[in-house]
């Protein structure tokens, strides 16, 4: 493909610029695409070109792994003779990227790859970058375990049947190579930025998936017989019973990985085809996050900041696992003065180092529970208490009392939104006449996908979605509505050269209940969560499904983040027009 050729025919390059890109090319050795974007030609700019040219559409190739199932359809040595590879498996079809359409002797070694397997496929134009990608994907993770494994012993047979009695009636042993495979994926973990490690086994194979931006991607597929020796290597790292597979295990282990020390969360789990395990990672080296750059709006910011300087009370923020609860307790404890007071957290695990903050962890193998914990602490002269989490009666009680003697108590709720809070702790047996003296505010929050600096596409509001918009925030008093932006353009994710995705990282999305008088008198009277609701709602206060829709309104999210938190934000007939119209555009 004469990609120079393309862009003078596009109109993007002139001759003068193309006959000095092509020398300094030849003469430097430096590929053409390098030269391009120097000049300001961006990747996407050289598929667009060659799309048109060859009326094929394009691909930009994102971070996530492609995957060994694809992997598996071409071999590497063809997609580095011939210059194509594949970059997904959708709809019974593989998804083949190829850098230059013009190679017929490519296009025919394609073809028959795909009817000696029997699969039809659908051609993109991919960057000679993209096919860099896709070549190191397959000597990188892949490569290296795969290497590992071939120097693996057979492992022992569990049992003539083939079953897992649950006996310790033989021994696994712990292979070089089996140590060699646990690093190496645990590496490729870290340095991909993923939160958790899912290994989990299946009659064929044992799948490995990464947890990346709020999202599973297959990463590594291993043959089923080394699952057992994976297993227990991981098991002796994390101080598990290497004879017991019946029943699930929690553990932890830490570790030196790129040269920062890394904590790993580890958790065991019966199913009938053996042990599957999730590892959370835990980075002790990365900073705590600041208030700032959690996704507060500058009102709720300004409310929050207001609500850690009260003197005494507890502040609760709820919502399910991995929506980045302790990350906002983190941040708030760090927007204290912590030279004057005496902050003290009792965790489980303690993620994050705090200067200032006397941090312990939860044991409660041998009997050191949050509860128990939170009774040491008020012998420690305390003015600022976290609780890592309220699990039980006891622990609520404790943690009320400790707010309504004067100190300052932050903790996390599993709830699955603010105003839920209350009657959950009703539930967990504390007095409605204690909490509504003591809790200071409820913040729900989920994490939704962020957009890339320049990569949100906008997209103009139609009046029917503009209708929905104002109906859903209609209920609201009229001073919050008039400080809403205006309901005229949403945006989506597009792929840019420094982020294909379109998204990287992820943003909180809030929802803050405030006590007062109103609530108080809701909580003594009938603490239910339609109750509780209907005057926080009358009081101004926004849901989080409603605070995404802000965050899109502003560009700072894509709006199909909006209906992962309830609801639509479009109706069917407009996402097929939408989804249509940018069909068009990428062809285009």
């Amino acid at each position: 493909m004469n990609i120079i050729s393309i862009l003078i025919d596009d109109g993007t390059l002139n001759k003068d610029d193309a006959t000095s890109i092509a020398s300094e090319a030849q003469s430097s050795q430096t590929p053409v695409e390098t030269l391009l974007e120097r000049k300001g030609i961006t990747q996407e700019a050289i598929l667009k070109a060659a799309s048109k040219r060859y009326d094929m559409p394009y691909r930009v190739l994102s971070s996530a792994p492609i995957g060994k199932e694809a992997l598996g359809y071409i071999p590497e040595e063809s997609a580095q003779h011939y210059g194509f590879a594949p970059i997904a498996f959708k709809d019974g079809a593989l998804e083949v990227g190829i850098t230059d359409p013009d190679n017929i002797e490519a296009l025919d070694a394609l073809q028959f790859i795909a009817n000696r397997v029997g699969l039809p496929y659908k051609l993109f134009i991919i960057s000679q970058a993209g096919l860099s990608k896709i070549l190191d994907e397959y000597s990188s993770l892949t490569g290296e375990v795969t290497e590992a494994l071939s120097e693996l012993e057979p492992p022992t047979e569990i049992g003539d049947d083939g079953k897992d009695d649950g006996k310790d009636d033989h021994v696994i042993k712990e292979d070089a190579p089996v140590t060699k495979v646990v690093a190496t994926i645990l590496r490729y973990a870290v340095e991909g930025g993923a939160s958790d490690i899912h290994i989990e086994p299946t009659p064929e194979k044992t799948q490995v998936r990464f947890r990346m931006d709020g999202e599973l991607h297959t990463s590594l597929e291993l043959p089923a017989k080394v699952h057992p020796a994976v297993v227990a290597r991981i098991k002796i790292l994390s101080q598990m019973r290497l004879d017991e597979r019946r029943k699930p295990q929690d553990g932890r282990f830490s570790a030196t990985v790129e040269g920062k020390r890394i904590d790993f969360r580890v958790s065991t789990f019966p199913t009938q085809f053996g042990e599957k395990i999730v590892m959370r990672i835990l980075d002790r080296s990365r900073s705590v996050a600041t208030l700032e750059s959690l996704g507060f709006t500058d009102a709720d910011l300004k409310t929050v900041r207001a609500m850690i300087e009260r003197p005494y009370g507890i502040i609760l923020i709820s919502g399910p696992t991995g929506s980045g609860k302790s990350t906002t307790l983190f941040a708030m404890l760090s927007a204290l003065n912590r030279e004057t007071a005496n902050v003290v957290s009792v965790e489980d695990p303690v993620e994050y180092e705090i200067p200032g903050v006397a941090q312990s962890q939860v044991h409660p193998e041998i009997g050191y529970t949050f509860a128990s914990g939170l009774r040491s602490i008020l012998r420690q002269d305390p003015d600022i208490i976290m609780v890592g989490e309220i699990r039980d009666k006891e622990t609520a009680q404790l943690a009320i009392q400790a707010a309504l003697t004067g100190h300052l108590v932050f903790s996390t709720i599993h709830t699955n939104t603010a105003a839920g809070v209350i009657p959950r702790l009703v539930d967990m047996g504390v007095d409605p006449y204690l909490i509504a003296p003591t809790l200071i505010a409820a913040i729900g929050q989920r994490l939704v996908r962020k957009l890339c600096d320049g990569a949100g596409h906008a997209i103009p509001v139609s009046e029917s979605i503009k209708a929905r918009l104002e109906k859903d925030f209609s209920d609201l008093p009229k001073d919050v509505r008039d400080t809403l932006p205006p309901f005229d353009t949403i945006y989506e994710a597009t792929s840019t050269p420094d982020c294909p995705n379109g998204t990287r990282g992820r943003l909180a999305v809030f929802e803050i209940m405030q006590m007062d008088k109103d609530l108080e008198k809701v909580v003594l009277e009938s603490p239910i969560e339609e109750k509780v609701y209907e005057v926080a709602r009358a009081k101004g206060m926004f849901t989080m499904r409603e605070d995404a829709i802000i965050k899109a309104l502003d560009g700072k999210i894509p709006f199909q983040e909006v209906d992962t938190l309830g609801g639509s934000l479009l109706a069917d007939e407009e996402v097929t027009e939408l989804a249509d119209e940018e069909a068009v555009q990428a062809a285009s």
